[in-house]
């Protein structure tokens, strides 16, 4: 019997490089995005970090502590008690204000309001007032000695409680971002409920079901990838939460110090302290907090969707 040669090994591909001109073209592309945010984005991120790293003493002068600032950081009280209030101001507006303004864009995608651009404009409207100029209004709105609570009190002989106290100065300041933001939301739910398709709708009527069935099992599953991002960016900018109390903190310095917040914190640090090397570091820890918090956000909200 003739034994069969041996067929050569397969050839190995060919990886052919694109032409110079080709690869030129696709960072041309890339480029007026790619310069903006390394100047804007990394190059302030990866300054701030190594500013972090540093610190500015009286004997030796800038001197490299490495992670020492973080533990200073992350071991001082004031820190912690800032972060906290933050806490608690989210878990008391986010929710609020999802279900403020979802309630509001259902309420116009049922088409059954009464002038509803005047509806619509009438919450959104307070979108367009600057936070400073919105929390000097609601401030002299709150103001037990000189403001609306303070005038109602005396006219009609009311007890009204103190809205800048203690303990109500938290719900007070969500009240402000409330006003502020349940409109743009409302928008933002009310464009992704007018994208669903009309055919879903027509299928549900035929099979009899009732308005809250339609809500519950057709549209807030349709718009969860937009309930889950708006909640993010609500997280993000209530950790960053600095206007309103530092505002009212000329109100009542008493109540709001000046490390009510982490932000302020950080501020105070800086601008006032001239620690600029633990303001940096602060801002980094709340990066990273704020970060983590969105992304745990974003993975239980989008948890089993398709």
């Amino acid at each position: 019997m003739k034994q069969r040669s041996a067929s050569p090994p397969p050839a190995a591909p060919v990886v052919r490089r694109r032409p110079l001109r080709q690869r030129l073209t696709g960072w041309a592309f890339v480029l007026p995005f790619a310069i903006p945010f390394l100047l804007a984005v990394v190059a302030p991120i990866a300054y701030t970090a190594g500013l972090s790293l540093f610190q500015e003493r009286l004997i030796g002068g800038v001197t490299f502590v490495g992670l020492d600032n973080y533990r200073e950081q992350l071991s001082d009280p004031r820190f912690w008690d800032g972060v906290i209030r933050v806490g608690i101001f989210l878990v008391i507006q986010v929710p609020l204000m999802m279900l403020l303004a979802l309630g509001a864009a259902l309420a116009l995608d049922s088409a059954r309001l009464y002038a509803p651009s005047i509806f619509r404009l009438g919450i959104f409207l307070p979108y367009a007032v600057p936070g400073v100029v919105a929390s000097l209004l609601w401030g002299y709105i709150y103001g037990a000695q000189f403001g609306l609570v303070g005038d109602l009190n005396e006219m009609f002989g009311l007890g009204l409680p103190d809205p800048l106290s203690s303990a109500l100065i938290l719900p007070s300041i969500s009240n402000i971002g409330l006003w502020l933001y349940v409109g743009y939301n409302m928008l933002v739910f009310y464009a992704a409920l007018q994208s669903i398709p009309s055919e879903l709708f027509e299928a549900a009527t035929i099979d009899g079901a009732g308005t809250w069935h339609v809500i519950v099992g057709i549209k807030l599953p349709a718009i969860r990838g937009t309930l889950v991002f708006t909640t993010i960016f609500s997280v993000i900018g209530g950790f960053q939460l600095f206007n309103e109390p530092n505002i009212l903190r000329d109100m009542v310095p008493n109540v709001i110090s000046t490390d009510f917040t982490p932000n302020m914190y950080a501020y105070t640090l800086s601008f006032a302290g001239q620690q600029y090397n633990s303001a940096a570091t602060v801002a980094m820890i709340m990066g990273v907090v704020t970060a983590v918090v969105a992304f745990a956000v974003q993975r239980r909200g989008m948890k089993g969707a398709v």
